[in-house]
């Protein structure tokens, strides 16, 4: 992030952004995780998911192509809330299908970065951080 497709993406890297949200967030411990393979993503998130109180996932790609990856994110008891900076709906027609929503708590799509803050305000003030 930060230097592909900024018109859609933006300009601000994910690691600027993400120190953005721990200043936010002050009183919510957080991690952040990213990766382009897809073993790694399924181990990671078999690795926090019964441990972390919530997964926030963008799983780019894969979200449209990994049964693995959904059949990671549903072993799991931690709530998952599905994360997109695009729209997916306005983009190709293969994105416009999820295979990680049914697994997931909720899903936003299209808000840009603040996309992940709307995730954690959520996940306080239902009481699943």
């Amino acid at each position: 992030m930060g230097k592909r497709e900024p018109e859609i993406y933006g300009n601000k890297s994910f690691e600027m952004y993400f120190d953005e949200l721990k200043h936010m967030f002050k009183d919510i411990e957080l991690s952040y995780f990213q990766s382009n393979v897809e073993g790694e993503l399924i181990n990671k998130i078999h690795e926090v998911g019964f441990s972390y109180d919530a997964i926030i996932l963008n799983a780019g790609g894969y979200t449209h192509t990994s049964v693995a990856l959904a059949d990671a994110v549903a072993a799991v008891k931690a709530p998952c809330i599905e994360v997109h900076i695009s729209n997916i709906f306005a983009r190709e027609e293969y994105r416009h299908v999820s295979l990680l929503s049914k697994h997931c708590i909720g899903i936003i799509s299209g808000l840009g970065l603040p996309g992940y803050e709307m995730a954690l305000q959520y996940l306080i003030k239902s009481g699943k951080k």
